[in-house]
């Protein structure tokens, strides 16, 4: 079976153009993380708040970062897809954020095939609502889960995601 963390490109034109492996749905509350050593996606836990994914997030296959984790993308769907799915998507954003003392950043992504996206290639392409209401999820989602503590700390461009996508690729390659 593929590992999809390991065995998938991290694109293919890595970092303009990256895959990005959803684990968690847009409007949905369920915590999914794939296990590489089962391999798929499991149910890690359902969040504790009362929010959902604003869109679909998931990781950037063979990437690591600075949390010793795949770097996390969310992918600005109209639709959510399901666990495991692939996405081909172009990075436009990066949001920094720190998550229990370790730094934890995000890149925003728009899926390459989907022409209601075409017009967003950088952040300032996104309407400030919807940076916002991702803020607003990401300082939220993990209130009422006991010794939680995460802090947005603002939006970055699409250049950015770029070079902290090179960075976990760099991270990945010198520790595995």
């Amino acid at each position: 079976m593929t590992n999809l963390w390991e065995d998938l490109e991290t694109g293919p034109d890595a970092p303009e153009t990256i895959y990005a492996v959803v684990e968690c749905l847009k409007g949905e509350r369920n915590k999914y993380e794939y296990d590489k050593d089962v391999p798929g996606v499991v149910l890690d836990r359902v969040l504790h708040s009362n929010v959902h994914y604003p869109y679909d997030y998931g990781f950037i296959p063979q990437t690591y970062y600075d949390d010793e984790d795949p770097f996390d993308v969310m992918v600005m769907v109209e639709d959510a897809t399901f666990p495991g799915c692939v996405i081909e998507a172009r990075p436009v954003a990066l949001m920094k954020m720190d998550d229990d003392g370790e730094q934890d950043d995000k890149v925003l992504a728009v899926p390459s095939e989907d022409p209601r996206f075409d017009h967003i290639q950088d952040i300032d392409d996104i309407p400030q609502q919807t940076l916002d209401e991702i803020d607003e999820f990401f300082e939220t989602y993990k209130n009422l889960e006991e010794g939680k503590e995460v802090t947005t700390l603002g939006w970055e461009d699409k250049q950015a995601s770029l070079d902290a996508i090179e960075h976990a690729q760099e991270l990945y390659d010198e520790t595995f």
